[in-house]
């Protein structure tokens, strides 16, 4: 509302929002609370980019995400299967004219015709993102109904590699809108229920849709719905629209009321709905930096003595950052000792039965070869070269989503570390000071390890081969023949020890990246509670204004 009671124009709700994101931004200046800081970047860039409202699809494996973007825009466009399908991060809005655009990690793009989307989008033709896919985009004609609108369908959250959960959850921050679909023939999981808890923080739009709902009778649907009202009730205190969805019965009925009740409100509603996005998000973060200050407050009351006090109470030793700091490095070390011993554990299984084939494929080919010594060593050695190159790669494709047990424990560890981190520090702050602790974004991204690059050794030289004119070989030719087979499990043996060792580079760089972001997370955190313990003193009323200017703010936000 404006001053005078009447309704705040869109432009001036706009300007509102912008003038409270500058004064959390001020906020966090003065009194550098610094782990606002990437909440804030994200809330502000969406003022200036003004995107398409994304509405991210999402929910675990095999709940029909793609299935129900396919119905709904009446084409077969993302891949399906019954396996674990979508690898990236997909997106859909309307466009002149037909097409689809790559964009990879490197930074390069490239159009494709959207038939071949399936080399890129899918798990079987890009198996956990190998192609180092960033983001595909697809414009199409057919969805004018949805204009403004950005249909995001995401890796499943519940899929063979935890990177694919990764990727859908670093994602929700840039949600509009949000589509949690659920397979209606099972019930709704706590990593449901906690993936609604942290949308809450980023979107004001969250749709429960329950596909498959073919599976079930009339009477077991409205069975089905009443106990997902109920769940979300009782664990959230709070109501979400429920759908049922279909993509073999009544889908057209299921489909007509899901448009008019979301879909074609927000297209229509598109600069509303934008103001609302933005609105929420201002606000999450306003909350945040509240938070902040009243520590500042409380701490800046206190005597130069009662001061250092609290700063013993509330940053004790378990929350040290030199503690931290000792601990996630000792959970990365640890972990990435056990990267060789994880890949060798399936590597060491496949090494007979992969010589066996190639010395049988070696025996066949032997029989093609025609010249002296010197000419057989040679094409041996480059057959060698070219089948073990083809095998290591064909075996880092097939086997690699296998060697990820170090990367997924090291991951673990340091989740459960930073969250007790988090659990001390907050019951220390509220113990000492009556205030509870910020929300801050405490996860850890695992960045999947790219597939390295295949290098192998090369067969050793013979010496005798240097005098290859002395030796008749219609003698000796099966007994060189014989040399080079038997040289086979070697060659195999030593290729796979290189194919590990690339991979142990690759995970343990990714584990190390971890172990950075950990440690940056609890660097800043400690940071920003030493600052506003040392630093609040005598600004009291400087605080104050600072909070009393945020909450003016957050309350107009709330009433526009």
């Amino acid at each position: 509302m404006g001053v005078s009671g009447e309704p705040m124009t869109p432009t001036a709700v706009q300007q509102l929002a912008q003038d409270g994101l500058q004064q959390v931004r001020d906020a966090c200046g003065r009194m550098q609370i610094l782990s606002l800081y990437r909440r804030l970047e994200a809330c502000e860039t969406l003022f200036v980019d003004n995107p398409p409202i994304d509405v991210a699809i999402l929910g675990q494996f095999k709940a029909g995400k793609s299935s129900f973007v396919n119905s709904l825009i009446g084409r077969d466009v993302l891949p399906v299967g019954v396996i674990p399908v979508t690898t990236v991060i997909t997106r859909l809005q309307f466009g002149e004219r037909e097409r689809a655009m790559i964009s990879f990690y490197d930074g390069t793009s490239k159009e494709i015709p959207v038939s071949a989307l399936d080399e890129y989008t899918s798990e079987a033709k890009n198996p956990s993102n190998e192609k180092s896919v960033e983001t595909v985009d697809i414009e199409l004609p057919s969805l004018s109904d949805y204009a403004g609108l950005r249909l995001v369908d995401t890796p499943g959250l519940g899929s063979v590699f935890k990177a694919h959960m990764e990727v859908s959850a670093h994602w929700l921050p840039e949600a509009g809108a949000a589509v949690l679909a659920v397979s209606a023939d099972r019930p709704l999981s706590e990593n449901d229920v906690q993936l609604i808890r942290e949308l809450a923080q980023y979107t004001p739009r969250i749709i429960l849709l329950l596909t498959k709902a073919d599976l079930l009778t009339p009477t077991q649907q409205e069975e089905v719905v009443r106990f997902f009202e109920d769940t979300l009730k009782r664990e959230l205190n709070r109501e979400f629209p429920i759908f049922l969805y279909s993509t073999k019965t009544d889908t057209v009925k299921f489909r007509h009321r899901l448009e008019a009740e979301l879909f074609f409100k927000l297209a229509l509603n598109r600069d509303f709905e934008f103001r609302k996005i933005l609105q929420h998000k201002t606000h999450s973060v306003i909350r945040g930096c509240l938070g902040y200050l009243e520590i500042a407050l409380e701490t800046s009351l206190q005597a130069d003595e009662d001061r250092e006090s609290l700063r013993r109470q509330i940053l004790d030793e378990k929350v040290s950052f030199e503690s931290m700091r000792e601990q996630c490095f000792f959970i990365a070390r640890e972990n990435q000792k056990q990267t060789r011993i994880f890949i060798m554990n399936i590597l060491q299984g496949l090494m007979r039965p992969l010589w066996t084939d190639v010395m049988q494929r070696l025996e066949a080919e032997m029989k093609t070869w025609r010249g002296n010594l010197w000419q057989l060593t040679r094409r041996y050695e480059q057959w060698v070269a070219d089948v073990m190159t083809e095998e290591m790669r064909r075996v880092s494709r097939k086997e690699h989503r296998h060697f990820y047990g170090s990367l997924k424990k090291a991951h673990a560890g340091l989740d459960r570390s930073l969250e007790a981190f988090r659990v001390i520090l907050d019951g220390n702050v509220q113990k000492v000071l009556g205030v509870s602790l910020a929300e801050a974004e405490w996860d850890i991204r695992i960045a999947e390890p790219e597939q390295p690059d295949i290098r192998t050794f090369r067969a050793s030289n013979y010496n005798l081969d240097l005098i290859w004119f002395l030796i008749p070989m219609f003698l000796f030719r099966r007994a060189f023949e014989k040399r080079f087979l038997e040289k086979i499990p070697w060659e195999v043996e030593t290729n796979i020890n290189r194919l590990a060792a690339q991979w142990e580079d690759r995970i343990n760089t990714a584990i190390d990246g971890m172990h950075r972001q950990a440690v940056q997370y609890v660097r800043d955190e400690t940071a920003t509670i030493e600052s506003l313990l040392s630093s609040a003193h005598g600004r009291s009323d400087e605080i104050r204004r600072m909070i009393a200017g945020l909450q003016a703010i957050s309350e107009r936000l709330a009433k526009s």
